[in-house]
């Protein structure tokens, strides 16, 4: 399927849009239910989108058949209210149009596109890689760039040149270097149909002072009105408002090192009663000491008593 030259979609991609985890029982199986469950809980906490199946989803670690169940039930539970993204990572090309293509299969609104992990392409072939992507399928596409994870970078040049692509629509960069971040807003800001979303929790705020969209934030499964505050007091001109928020929110985001990721956010979540199960093997539970020490984090953050 070839997309356009011509970018006619006005999908926009912005907000606060958490990268939702996927619940899993004992056993390790999705978590219809509780997924079910979390999707409110997100949607009544003000977030602008859903981000299914990306790093904190899990999605290494989950069959296509099982990323499919994901999408399809989210999709039917979120029943149009706000945006979903899903993610279609794969280490190459062949792989990811296939499940971008799986994706599109399941009426998602866009894809969220990471770079090759694992292998080191350089820049002209993510770009051959991303607008290959791009020309299979006829969603909008968020590049993904988290080079802490996968070791592969996507220069500013380059997202300059893939900005280009016609439903190429937005990266969101984890990098947690906000020099990066601010060259794709620089390099793109002539623009109206191309923006930038963060991924580094800590630096919404400071993002959105560049002129980024918004965040794609692991953060917003746990605190998903205060994750939302940043963006929507920002936007209303409360610039003191939306820096406590960020501020409120930092510890969190910094007690990802007390676990191994995603434990942080899951146990999270089950400290404040929501359902997520445990992580995919081999990351464990977080021990009895490094979970009194995140119930501290969420009780100095106002979420616990």
């Amino acid at each position: 399927m070839e997309a356009n030259n011509k970018k006619e979609s006005r999908f926009q991609a912005r907000g606060i849009i958490p990268a939702v985890i996927t619940p899993l029982t004992s056993e390790g199986k999705f978590n219809e239910p509780a997924m079910r469950k979390l999707v409110n809980y997100l949607i009544d906490g003000g977030v602008h989108g859903l981000f299914v199946v990306g790093t904190t989803g899990e999605f290494y670690g989950l069959t296509p058949e099982e990323k499919r169940e994901v999408f399809q039930v989210t999709m039917d539970e979120t029943k149009g209210r706000v945006p979903v993204y899903a993610g279609t990572n794969g280490i190459t090309t062949r792989e990811t149009v296939m499940l971008t293509q799986l994706a599109e299969d399941c009426k998602v609104d866009a894809v969220s596109v990471l770079t090759p992990m694992f292998i080191t392409p350089n820049q002209g072939q993510l770009f051959e890689h991303f607008k290959t992507v791009a020309a299979n399928t006829s969603l909008p596409v968020v590049l993904y760039n988290n080079p802490p994870k996968t070791g592969v970078n996507l220069a500013a040049s380059t997202v300059a040149k893939l900005a280009e692509v016609a439903n190429i629509i937005s990266i969101k960069d984890s990098s947690g270097d906000l020099t990066l971040t601010a060259e794709y807003i620089r390099l793109t800001r002539d623009r109206d149909d191309f923006n930038v979303l963060v991924g580094r929790d800590t630096l919404i705020y400071g993002a959105l002072c560049y002129g980024a969209a918004g965040s794609i934030a692991s953060c917003a499964n746990v605190a998903p009105r205060l994750c939302a505050d940043i963006y929507d007091k920002f936007i209303a001109g409360d610039l003191k408002g939306s820096l406590q928020a960020q501020f409120t929110l930092a510890p969190l985001r910094i007690a990802f090192t007390i676990g191994t990721f995603p434990a942080v956010i899951k146990e999270s979540l089950t400290i404040l009663g929501i359902e997520a199960g445990p992580c995919m093997d081999p990351v464990g539970p977080m021990t009895a000491e490094e979970r009194e020490s995140l119930r501290k984090v969420l009780i100095g953050m106002g979420l616990l008593k």
